[in-house]
C-alpha cells in the first residue's frame, strides 16, 4: 500500500507515532456524545454548543462540529407533507405577518398548520397551534382525518390556556380550514386577528414548517412501522411535544428552552 501511495516508510511510522491531538478533548467529547445520545440525535453541533455553554463550557462551535464528526455523530435529517388548500371557500385574509416571525412578548403572534402522518394503520393529522415569539406548542390535537372538529378541539385547547387573546395576530396558510366561517367567528369572539400566508407560499409560515421538519426528523422518520395504533403515535408526540416545550433548547429562545424562555419573558414585563 505504500508503493502504491508513493509514501516512504518512515512517513507512515512517524503519523502513526504522532500524539492525538485530541486527547485533552477526551471529557468535552465525552459531554457531547451524552448530550447528543440524552436528545436521542436531534440535537447539530449549534444545538449542543448552546447546551455546553448552558452547563458552562465556553467553546467554539466550529470546534464542536470538528469533534463531532471524529465522534462519527449526526443529527436525524428531513422528508414530505400535507396540503389542505382547497381554492378559495370562504374569506382570505391579509398576510398581516408578511414574514416578520419576531414578537417582543408571549401570545403576540401565533401561527397554525396540520401536517400528516403517514403510519402503517392508517395516515394521521397533527394540528398544533406555536407561538412565533416563544416558540412553544400552544395546543394541538391528533386526528385520523383533517376536519372540522378537530380544529375545534384545538382552539378550545388553546383559549382555555389563554383565555385573554385581544390584539394577538393568528396567521395560517389557506387551508379550508382557516376560511371557515366557525373558525373566523371564534378568532373574532376572542379579539383575534386572523392572518394567513400568499397561496402556495411556504416560507409566509416558516415557523410552522420548521416546526414540522424538526419534529418528523426527530420522532417520527425513521420509526413509522413501531406506531401500530392511534394510541401509540399519540403517546408518542406527547412525550415529543413536551420534551420539546420543556427541555428542547433553541438559538431563538436564547440557549432555553420554551416553556423557561416564555416564563423569563413574562418575568420582564410584570418587571
Amino acid at each position: 500500500m505504500l508503493k502504491v501511495a508513493s509514501l516512504p516508510r518512515a512517513t507512515y511510522y512517524f503519523e502513526l507515532s504522532k500524539p492525538d491531538k485530541d486527547a485533552k478533548n477526551k471529557g468535552i467529547m465525552d459531554l457531547i456524545r451524552d448530550i447528543f445520545l440524552e436528545n436521542k440525535h436531534r440535537y447539530g453541533f449549534k444545538r449542543i454548543t448552546a447546551e455546553l455553554r448552558n452547563r458552562g463550557y465556553l467553546i467554539n462551535r466550529k470546534k464542536v462540529l470538528r469533534l463531532m464528526a471524529k465522534l462519527g455523530l449526526r443529527a436525524v435529517k428531513k422528508k414530505q407533507k400535507y396540503h389542505s388548500y382547497v381554492g378559495e371557500v370562504g374569506h382570505i385574509a391579509d398576510n398581516l405577518i408578511n414574514r416578520d416571525f419576531a414578537a417582543s412578548k408571549p401570545n403576540e403572534k401565533w401561527t397554525t398548520d396540520v401536517s400528516q402522518f403517514n403510519c402503517t394503520f392508517a395516515k394521521c393529522y397533527l394540528s398544533p397551534i406555536i407561538d412565533m415569539g416563544m416558540g412553544d406548542v400552544v395546543a394541538w390535537d391528533l386526528s385520523l382525518s383533517p376536519n372540522l372538529e378537530q380544529t375545534k378541539r384545538m382552539l378550545d385547547e388553546a383559549f382555555k390556556k389563554y383565555p385573554h387573546l385581544e390584539g394577538l395576530v393568528f396567521h395560517s396558510d389557506m387551508g379550508w380550514q382557516y376560511q371557515h366561517n366557525y373558525y373566523q367567528q371564534r378568532l373574532k369572539e376572542k379579539g383575534i386577528v386572523q392572518s394567513m400566508s400568499r397561496k402556495g407560499n411556504c416560507l409566509d409560515n416558516s415557523p410552522m414548517e420548521n416546526f414540522f421538519g424538526v419534529m418528523k426528523n426527530e420522532m417520527f422518520y425513521g420509526h413509522e412501522y413501531e406506531f401500530k395504533s392511534l394510541g401509540e403515535l399519540e403517546k408518542a408526540i406527547i412525550d415529543y411535544i413536551d420534551y420539546y416545550n420543556s427541555e428542547r433548547i433553541m438559538e431563538k429562545t436564547k440557549g432555553l428552552p420554551p416553556i423557561l424562555y416564555r416564563q423569563q419573558s413574562l418575568n420582564q414585563l410584570s418587571c
